[in-house]
């Protein structure tokens, strides 16, 4: 990975001043303004290289006649411009999601894999299993090196339905991977707790809102039953376990409950949650979309109760997706996680493998047989990554989007997700489901820097590895 840049955080005190101009006519680095909704301060973006500065309302002129800002900024513009043409197309995949069953006990409305395959699908067997790790093992270890293990997310479907063959491979190649393990929680008891815990798993619970009756209209077995109660069983055993998170789908249905489902993982000390907006990959997944306007005004009034919760009691609950955003404002390098970013992480820092072997760019496409892009079982994983389906994604830059090659916030935002685009409009080459509802998550960004309240939605020692590539502030 290229090294962590941050982008310093005392922006907000920036006031240009007005002596020594420089007029820009054109030759330049092109700013554009983009209000943030803050009383003091808008922000100064130059989109090609993600740099930003925050600048008082009243120098807004002066900023962009010139100043000392401008001419610091073309010095290094080069540079800014190196670091994000090494994020966006210099990483090779660090990370698998690996399907070891097709098989759900669970219907979920909005997953993007067909119920049939959920019902009839594929178990990956033992054997079968640490075969293809053993590939991964090899493909990895000839890629360029990268910080920590690479890892392994078993994913779905649901992982614990084939449970035996998932602890087996975690004990075999235990030091080879990080492991980790998405589930539905309903199958999350003592023991199989105890295991992943000593074997320092990362776990991940799905759980959609605070009560049943909501929780429940989206997330139930095939008989119809909910399965709240069992979930949050398992977050209770999870309570003071430090690598687990939960994940809610955010759907027209439970977009209400936002603030009090932060209140209630707080309440449960989950150290970190993600609010995922509908993936609209499928008709039954477009039919819970909630409205941007929505969407925005909920799911920021969850960031306030977070920020409220915090001030009230010193502890944190992460919202991931968010944090993400705010790095990638912040240290751009430094995001963890690749969907608002073009291309995005699909097929260059991570890639999906069905039960029976298939690899997909990222999981949102498996139910898109398209993008097939080969077998693990069959061809090498280096040719089925430089092949064209894989190329399609990994080739999919927000410059070629329209309207987004000329929005100011293109590499905050990135356009996600092209599986979505593909479902929703034919091509990955155009926009996903929830525009405005990303560029309002950029600007309440902004204004949680202009107020310095940026640490208080980041992981403690977010910037421990960073290095402050630019600061200016004027007296």
């Amino acid at each position: 990975m290229p090294p962590k840049n941050q982008r310093p955080t005392d922006r907000a005190a920036i006031e240009v001043p007005s002596r020594g101009r420089h007029v820009n006519s054109g030759a330049g680095p092109a700013f554009q303004v983009l209000e943030i909704g803050h009383p003091r301060y808008v922000a100064l973006v130059a989109a090609d290289t993600a740099f930003w500065a925050l600048v008082r309302k009243e120098k807004l002129a002066d900023a962009l006649a010139g100043g000392r800002l401008l001419g610091r900024y073309r010095r290094q513009a080069v540079q800014f411009a190196a670091e994000m043409e090494a994020l966006r197309f210099g990483t090779s995949p660090w990370t698998v999601y690996f399907n070891p069953t097709d098989r759900c006990n669970l219907n979920c409305t909005y997953c993007y894999l067909p119920a049939s395959t959920r019902r009839h699908g594929q178990q990956m067997p033992r054997a079968r299993m640490l075969d293809a790790l053993e590939r991964l093992r090899r493909y990895f270890e000839a890629a360029p090196a990268q910080d920590g293990l690479p890892q392994v997310v078993f994913h779905g479907a649901e992982p614990l339905l084939n449970r035996k063959a998932v602890f087996e491979a975690i004990r075999t190649f235990s030091g080879v991977f990080r492991f980790g393990i998405q589930t539905n929680g309903t199958l999350l008891d003592e023991a199989a707790i105890r295991f992943l815990q000593e074997h320092a798993v990362s776990v991940g619970i799905s759980l959609d809102a605070p009560v049943a009756a909501a929780a429940d209209r989206t997330r139930r077995s095939w008989a119809g039953s909910g399965v709240y109660d069992r979930v949050v069983a398992a977050m209770k055993r999870l309570k003071d376990y430090p690598g687990w998170n939960v994940i809610a789908t955010v759907t027209r249905h439970n977009i209400r409950y936002l603030p009090q489902m932060v209140a209630f993982l707080h309440a449960h000390h989950v150290p970190a949650a993600m609010l995922n907006v509908v993936r609209c990959t499928t008709p039954s997944a477009r039919a819970l979309r909630p409205a941007d306007q929505e969407a925005s005004a909920c799911f920021l009034a969850a960031l306030d109760r977070a920020y409220d919760l915090y001030a009230q009691t010193g502890r944190k609950l992460v919202i991931a997706n968010f944090a993400n955003t705010l790095l990638a404002i912040l240290a751009p390098t430094a995001r963890q996680l690749m969907c608002d970013i073009s291309p995005c992480g699909a097929g260059r820092c991570f890639f999906a493998v069905t039960a029976g072997g298939d690899l997909f760019p990222c999981s949102e496409f498996i139910g898109l047989p398209t993008f097939r892009a080969g077998n693990i079982f069959e061809q090498g994983i280096d040719r089925i990554l430089a092949g064209p389906v894989c190329r399609l994604v990994t080739g999919r830059r927000v410059e070629d989007i329209e309207p987004c090659h000329r929005c100011a916030i293109r590499h905050f935002c990135g356009a996600p997700c092209p599986a979505e685009a593909y479902a929703l409009r034919g091509s990955v080459a155009r926009v996903g489901g929830f525009c405005e509802f990303y560029e309002e998550q950029v600007r309440y960004a902004f204004r949680a820097i202009a107020d310095r309240k940026q640490d208080a939605f980041l992981w403690d020692g977010w910037d421990r590895n960073t290095v402050e590539s630019f600061s200016f502030s004027a007296p």
